[in-house]
């Protein structure tokens, strides 16, 4: 999996590209949780390249977003495909997360 990083204004945006599994959920748990604490939470996460996500993929998911809400934020995440959002939804993790469209939109929840 590569993470891709760029700013948008304040806000920084994270796009893993390939699926979120066990093999590189922690790398992308560290490199999340280092873009946490450097943009005080401002920061989407862009799941468009990110064709599925397993059982460990999901944890790290949920594992950021509890570690968003000891600050009073929700993990924001964009973009997720058709797959992605339903295992989100039968897996009752939907309301977990800030889910926007898009990248932009995403972008500006934070405005």
């Amino acid at each position: 999996m590569v993470i891709h990083e760029q700013q948008q204004g304040a806000v920084t945006v994270i796009q893993p590209d390939g699926a979120l599994t066990d093999t590189d959920a922690e790398v992308f748990k560290e490199r999340v949780s280092r873009v946490m604490s450097q943009s005080l939470g401002r920061f989407v996460v862009d799941l468009s390249a990110v064709p599925y996500a397993d059982s460990r993929g999901l944890e790290v998911l949920l594992d950021l977003t509890e570690a968003m809400a000891d600050f009073g934020q929700t993990l924001t995440i964009c973009a997720a495909n058709e797959t992605l959002r339903e295992v989100l939804d039968l897996t009752d993790l939907a309301g977990e997360f800030e889910q926007y469209e898009d990248v932009n939109s995403g972008v500006r929840s934070f405005l």
